[in-house]
């Protein structure tokens, strides 16, 4: 069981560094051309990736990390009959419109029915 621990800490210590690397080089490649801006070193990457991991949350690796959790929205959804899903689409469409005005778009696509 440490081993595997051992291997798993291993293994993100390395995902990282290559995570950080590769963020480096295209952005030492990519961004000084395009935007001017200067080159970043190793380190400079990593704290990108912490700053973005603060910012966003998982990467942008959120459909991966869901897999094994449960999704009670998902669960709700499919327990609905076909009229409680009309009706909870339709309230989300005029959802902060006021006096039921609908929503932008709602004459272009037909699909408004009251």
């Amino acid at each position: 069981m440490r081993q595997r621990g051992a291997k798993l800490v291993l293994t993100g210590i390395a995902a990282l560094a290559v995570i950080s690397a590769v963020t480096m080089i295209l952005w030492n490649h990519l961004m000084p051309a395009i935007f001017g801006l200067t080159a970043i070193t190793f380190w400079q990457a990593a704290g990108l990736l912490a700053l973005c991991r603060i910012l966003f949350g998982r990467f942008g690796w959120n459909g991966m990390m869901m897999h094994g959790r449960e999704n009670h929205i998902r669960e709700k959804w499919m327990k609905m009959t076909p009229e409680q899903r009309r009706e909870f689409i339709t309230k989300r469409r005029n959802f902060g419109y006021p006096f039921g005005a609908g929503y932008p778009g709602q004459a272009e696509h037909g699909d408004g029915e009251r």
